[in-house]
């Protein structure tokens, strides 16, 4: 009897999307897709608009890492006021850009591991799902839970001082930004907000290793898990500087193949529609890209952490380096391509974050007051840059009466999307084929294998109500014949 599997949504992600996984009457699969079900407009919704309310209005994309849709749009609308791709603002524009996006890497990549991963690795995939929750974490293990709270809300608190506000700020703008870092944010940052030695940017940085340490500690003791679990051959994209260093903010775009091989040899980010396409499918309302070198089929590509450290050559903070030169030798030093190292690799960029968090604050640039440049006027511009989850393409074109007439944004969980689903089919494959009954774990296997991507469906999609999780067993008439609903 023919059976279609439906979890919708994927928990513990941000946003809705739904899974299928068909099986034949054996019991074998036939088909696993993960869809994105809601439509995301922005494209459209912004047209027509004065072109310096973009990194205003599209954050609206997103309330888990709107900083990265801000400050994307504020990249691009800088080649369109004139100040450059990247390098042209001033001192104080460009480093309380970065301390603004360097504070939402620090949080989203919190977020992620405590609270939505954090169950998985501590109680097990099969464990029960009403303790398998970051209810259940608290409960737990409350130092834990804790310290991921303090965490988040050390980076929250950088975005409201450089951008305004924690969710939906307003701190970049065309050609710079709006304010600086004032003496007195400044010290609260280092010693610690509001006399707290826990919110302090050591405590942070300590936590950050402890949290590898955590994580390390669980690789060793579940090394099959980590290493094996949807693993795949994929190719790997992200920004990277022109000597090859990790750099979340600006660079070139350089991609290589499982075996390491430059199959995007550091390429301006201005002309990306060369090197990068969409492919629509008809189940689906996120597409997906691909290097047009290598076409459709071979071409997709990850993003995010994985990619990043599987692209760049060094980091260029001392804790972090350390960490990523035992990361890169236990492949010999090829690509990584173990989906589970995700989270190592998370791990490393939040100590990366936290270290250039202190740099940046120790930085006297932050205190002056040159914040904005303006040039040349040009017709269209584009911005990336590297969010939480990968990285993230924003290009408007404007036209004599500053309005906005195209806007074309690749988002990074768009860039992972048939990564995800390569992740969907191997856990079909290897846990669920050819079995007459699927478990609570088995499902929740194939959300494991989501979440390692962090994806940010919520950047993709919108969706409106609620959804509650609903398996649906249906036979090969399209007869309902079981379902289960929570």
């Amino acid at each position: 009897m023919a059976k279609k599997i439906v979890i919708e949504p994927v928990t513990r992600v941000e946003g809705h999307g739904k899974v299928t996984i068909r099986m034949d009457d054996d019991n074998r699969i036939t088909q696993s897709r993960l869809h994105i079900v809601e439509f995301r407009g922005f494209e459209r919704f912004v047209q027509g608009r004065p072109y310096w309310e973009a990194p205003v209005l599209v954050q609206r994309l997103c309330g888990i890492c709107p900083v990265s849709h801000h400050l994307a749009a504020a990249k691009a609308l800088d080649v369109i006021v004139g100040a450059g791709t990247g390098n042209g603002l001033t001192p104080t524009g460009e480093k309380m850009r970065r301390l603004m996006h360097y504070g939402q890497i620090f949080q989203s990549h919190v977020l992620h591991f405590f609270h939505l991963v954090s169950p998985d690795l501590l109680f097990g995939i099969d464990a029960d799902p009403a303790i398998r929750n970051v209810i259940g974490v608290a409960l737990k293990h409350k130092d834990l839970a804790v310290q991921g709270v303090l965490m988040r809300k050390y980076g929250q608190e950088i975005i409201e001082a450089t951008a305004g506000k924690k969710i939906h700020g307003t701190g970049a703008i065309p050609g710079g930004i709006n304010k600086n870092l004032s003496i007195e944010e400044r010290d609260a940052f280092i010693k610690g907000i509001d006399g707290n030695p826990q919110l302090s940017i050591a405590q942070m940085i300590d936590w950050s290793e402890a949290a590898l340490a955590l994580f390390k500690d669980y690789h060793a003791k579940h090394k099959d898990l980590i290493d094996s679990y949807a693993a795949f051959d994929s190719n790997h994209v992200s920004l990277v500087t022109p000597d090859g260093a990790l750099d979340l903010y600006h660079g070139v775009l350089r991609g290589v193949d499982a075996h390491g091989k430059k199959i995007l040899n550091d390429v301006d980010t201005q002309d990306y529609l060369d090197h990068v396409a969409e492919e629509v499918r008809s189940w689906s309302y996120m597409k997906f890209p691909y290097l047009t070198s290598l076409g459709p089929k071979k071409g997709w590509y990850r993003v995010g952490p994985l990619a990043r450290l599987n692209t760049c050559d060094y980091i260029a903070t001392p804790r972090a380096q350390k960490h990523f030169e035992e990361f890169r030798a236990y492949t010999g030093g090829k690509p990584n391509n173990m989906t589970m190292h995700y989270h190592w690799a998370r791990l490393i960029e939040t100590l990366h974050a936290a270290e250039m968090m202190e740099l940046l604050l120790n930085d006297p640039d932050l205190q002056k007051d040159d914040l904005v440049v303006t040039g040349t006027r040009q017709q269209q511009g584009v911005g990336l840059l590297e969010a939480p989850r990968g990285t993230l393409f924003h290009h408007y074109a404007v036209n004599e009466n500053d309005q906005i007439t195209m806007c074309n944004l690749i988002v990074s969980t768009t860039n992972n999307n048939q990564p995800m689903n390569e992740a969907v089919n191997w856990v079909a494959l290897n846990t669920i084929d050819g079995k007459a009954e699927v478990t609570e774990a088995m499902l929740n296997g194939v959300e494991v294998a989501i979440r390692a991507y962090d994806p940010c469906l919520s950047c993709a999609t919108h969706a409106m109500g609620n959804m509650p999780l609903e398996i649906t067993l249906v036979d090969s008439r399209g007869d309902v014949i079981d379902s289960k609903r929570k």
